[in-house]
């Protein structure tokens, strides 16, 4: 088991990517916390891993707010008295015009996207510091980090900020033995996107852009996110690293 008795926390745990990472995690000896804002899906989630033996808690939070960080990060301690992996997964992508974005929908994306990414990567920052005993944290980006996509300018604002903000974590923890890198996946299959991918007219154009000729499952981000959570990772940090089936190629 790759992350036998490790600690670690996914934010936006209960569906999707976070839940992929989240059961993979579990699957290799992690305690993990899933945290999020739907209390069902949470329980559900948790219930699931287990199921299969693993070991897991939810904790409703939500990372715009520093009072639901800092409650996230006592409960892990006081259960587990310890930190190791941090997966900065939770965000929001609401798909509009440039031209018609409403200024509450690009705070409402700044605050969840980024401001979530960077008071959850710095109070777990804070504790990795204070236990002298490195880590890893993972923040989710996007190919949208790394190349423009039409109707997507307050999401990919907040992605490329992501990206800049791994980088700066990455250069001032580095010394203190904590790694910090970006996920970037291209286009995933989710409950989100599952009703554009069954359209094959609508699914055409974004299939187009992909090499490999498919959407990707979340799986194949969780194992990923093993990759860059484990010792196999030791030496890289502050780097954005792309899964998207080549889809950066074409969109670059």
């Amino acid at each position: 088991m790759r992350l036998k008795d490790s600690i670690a926390l996914i934010t936006g745990g209960s569906t999707g990517i976070g839940k992929a990472i989240a059961v993979r995690f579990a699957a290799e000896g992690a305690k993990v916390a899933i945290t999020g804002r739907d209390k069902a899906a949470l329980q559900a989630t948790a219930e699931e891993i287990a199921a299969q033996n693993g070991e897991v808690i939810w904790i409703d939070g939500d990372v715009q707010l520093k009072s639901d960080v800092n409650h996230m990060l006592d409960t892990i301690l006081s259960q587990w008295g310890t930190i190791d992996v941090l997966v900065n997964n939770a965000g929001i992508c609401s798909p509009a015009a440039f031209l018609d974005i409403e200024e509450s929908e690009w705070d409402r994306h700044m605050a969840i996207n980024l401001k979530g990414t960077f008071l959850v990567g710095q109070a777990v920052a804070k504790v990795l510091v204070a236990q002298e005993k490195g880590g890893s944290i993972i923040n989710m980006s996007s190919v949208n980090g790394l190349a423009a996509e039409g109707d997507q300018a307050h999401y990919n604002a907040t992605k490329g900020g992501i990206n800049l903000l791994t980088m700066s974590m990455a250069l001032e923890l580095a010394p203190l033995g904590i790694r910090v890198n970006a996920l970037c996946p291209g286009f995933i299959e989710t409950r989100l996107t599952k009703p554009l991918i069954d359209n094959p007219t609508a699914f055409a154009p974004y299939l187009r852009t992909i090499p490999m000729g498919r959407a990707g499952v979340p799986e194949e981000i969780a194992d990923v996110a093993l990759f860059m959570a484990t010792n196999d990772s030791r030496y890289m940090t502050g780097h954005c690293l792309v899964v998207d089936g080549g889809q950066l190629i074409k969109l670059s």
